[in-house]
């Protein structure tokens, strides 16, 4: 960050950090990854978004007996039933074989339905059974409460702003090259 925005802004970066956290510290290498680090915003997002996936999956698995790829395609139609499986692949960035894999796995399993797309015959729409919507509502409130327990150094006004900070980001994304600078150059 200090690369970026400077030895001010890191400095109170890095003494709010302090603050909020009441004074616990991080580890060290964290601390380095967080205020010394060129990449600081992909550290973040992946530290945190460890720390929410591994164990909200590895409760699903445990509980309802779902891989990550499963519950991903579940909690898609969750949120919004009668979707292809490249939709989900790609606001999942799961690969779409991978996905394919796991619907019909749910197929299977009776956890969601596939039926064909009456607006496109050719193509297929997915939809999510009573057991599917048992399974997404259990699963949400852990969800949840996890969520809530990594925001709770936030202030409600600070939450929203985050929120729509990330937004913001996310919405800016297909806007963003498929390749870094250093693979365009390797073709």
């Amino acid at each position: 960050m200090r690369q970026a925005d400077g030895p001010a802004l890191e400095t109170l970066l890095r003494e709010g950090g302090k603050a909020a956290a009441g004074n616990r510290r991080v580890e060290d290498l964290v601390s380095v990854k967080l205020w010394q680090n060129p990449c600081w915003l992909s550290f973040r997002f992946n530290f945190l978004a460890l720390q929410f996936n591994e164990p909200v999956y590895r409760l699903i698995e445990k509980e309802h007996g779902l891989a990550r790829p499963e519950f991903v395609v579940l909690y898609s139609l969750g949120l919004s039933d009668g979707l292809t499986a490249s939709a989900i692949s790609s606001s999942s960035g799961f690969p779409k074989n991978t996905i394919s894999r796991a619907i019909q796995k749910l197929i299977d399993k009776a956890i969601i339905r596939r039926e064909i797309d009456q607006a496109d015959l050719r193509s297929f729409v997915l939809y999510i059974t009573d057991e599917g919507r048992r399974i997404v509502d259990a699963a949400m409130q852990s969800m949840v409460e996890r969520e809530n327990v990594m925001i709770s150094a936030l202030t409600p006004a600070e939450r929203l702003m985050l929120s729509e900070l990330l937004a913001k980001v996310v919405v800016d994304s297909p806007n963003w090259p498929s390749m870094t600078n250093t693979e365009e150059n390797e073709e």
